[in-house]
């Protein structure tokens, strides 16, 4: 008998000395299924959520990883390093021009950054220049330019301080390196800092209060209750409202077709607000789950953005 797989979203703390390319190899062996994928990279040495996509839950990767993120960090103020975490090798150690800094000055520097800011991307980074990933660069010993890019920080507060070290916590949109920031404000300062450690406490709705580490996975996998803990393709999406068809439109979405305003069953829809670029959850007449569409203004219909139809040769799985 084939086995089943599991379909959806299942929130990871991924822990220090993990990569997030470990934690799916790790998660492969624990739920015995290759269709997994990570929805973002962290740090090595950085902990934290890290959502994990199983099954049909893999086409929502991409989605996932542009959700806005909250974290925590501990900036270290008076060292500059190559990679702007203490784990690079020391560019220049100012300590003492951090040790003279009043905690009213390092509270406005750091305050100053809340709404945003044109962040350049570190060398030590998985961004590409030609072709070339800048980490890959950076070992090389070489060095280049790299555009700055505009980073949302919605929110940033200051948790406690102990000069040198500064606990902060970052509300911040997709692309937002922390590292960088704390950089950043160490050179706002004059000083120089870089990070010392990061925990993400949030992906999204996924925060790091429900999330489970690997053992636990595991241990719960041996109970049978594993599928419990998965967040189903259709939980995930359910930040978007629910869009039905008439009968006359089954057809189309069974098929991953377009559907016009005029297929879809208005009474259970309600009043989408259809804008360019909103997106809905798409049911059949029955109330059967497909996808999610996405409505395109130019020709006034609803085009899938991702389809989530399963077969029924056995893969709806053991959850999703």
């Amino acid at each position: 008998m084939r086995q089943s797989m599991y379909h959806g979203i299942i929130n990871i703390y991924k822990e220090p000395g993990y990569t997030s390319h470990d934690v799916v190899a790790r998660l492969r062996g624990i739920l015995r299924q290759k269709k997994i994928g990570h929805t973002g990279t962290l740090d090595p040495a950085a902990e934290g959520v890290l959502p994990v996509c199983l099954g049909a839950g893999t086409r929502l990767c991409e989605a996932f990883a542009g959700e806005t993120k909250t974290y925590e960090a501990v900036l270290l103020l008076g060292l500059s390093t190559d990679t702007q975490d203490v784990t690079g090798q020391t560019l220049a150690d100012r300590s003492e021009a951090a040790s003279s800094l009043s905690e009213e000055a390092v509270r406005r520097a750091v305050l100053s950054f809340e709404g945003g800011y044109n962040q350049i991307p570190p060398m030590y980074s998985a961004l590409k220049v030609g072709g070339k990933k800048l980490y890959e660069l950076a070992r090389a010993g070489k060095e280049v330019e790299r555009r700055p890019r505009w980073v949302d920080i919605p929110s940033i507060s200051i948790e406690s301080m102990e000069l040198p070290r500064v606990r902060i916590r970052v509300d911040c949109s997709k692309g937002t390196y922390i590292r960088t920031l704390c950089h950043d404000i160490g050179e706002q300062l004059g000083c120089g800092g870089c990070m010392e450690r990061l925990v993400r406490l949030r992906v999204g709705q996924f925060l790091a209060a429900d999330s489970l580490r690997l053992d636990e996975v595991e241990l719960l996998r041996d109970q049978g209750t594993i599928g419990e803990h998965i967040l189903s393709v259709e939980q995930a999406v359910s930040l978007y409202p629910a869009a039905y068809t008439s009968c006359q439109g089954d057809k189309a979405l069974r098929n991953g077709n377009p559907c016009f305003p005029g297929q879809l069953d208005r009474q259970r829809t309600g009043a989408i607000r259809a804008e360019d670029g909103t997106r809905a959850r798409m049911y059949d007449s029955q109330g059967v789950f497909v996808g999610v569409y996405e409505y395109q203004k130019a020709r006034d219909w609803w085009k899938p953005w991702k389809m989530f139809l399963l077969s029924e040769e056995g893969e709806e799985g053991r959850q999703g």
